[in-house]
């Protein structure tokens, strides 16, 4: 049996933008790097400091997610969301890939979005 199969049932938009993160929202906040998103959960790195969260914390982030109109133009729409921590891999020494779980999920998925251009298409991630 394939270990790695997907089990996904959303495509994920990969884009690089910052996420901001913190246990308590009324705590410093840190910035991470946001790597993909669904309707339900997202991927991010962040540094391996203190601050970086473990598996099965709960957090608030707080990110925006580009939002495609129907010329192909787009908005950046903003979201705080509370998040559960499922899985943490190391990147490398100093960076971690964080995977979370969205308490309420967006109100539409991220990946899937139609662009006015039939031949341009969002880069799902497949990690």
């Amino acid at each position: 049996m394939d270990e790695h199969a997907e089990r996904r049932t959303e495509k994920r938009l990969r884009y690089y933008w910052p996420i901001w993160f913190a246990e308590n929202f009324d705590d410093a906040l840190t910035q991470g790097q946001m790597v993909d998103v669904s309707s339900r959960g997202a991927a991010f790195t962040c540094y391996t400091d203190g601050a970086c969260p473990h598996p099965g914390q709960r957090i608030t982030a707080r990110f925006s997610v580009p939002r495609y109109g129907p010329d192909g133009s787009f908005d950046m729409e903003n979201f705080i969301r509370p998040a559960h921590v499922c899985r943490i891999q190391n990147v490398n020494p100093f960076l971690r890939r964080i995977a979370v779980q969205f308490a309420e999920a967006l109100p539409f998925k991220p990946g899937e979005q139609q662009t006015a251009d039939p031949l341009e298409t969002l880069e799902p991630a497949n990690v």
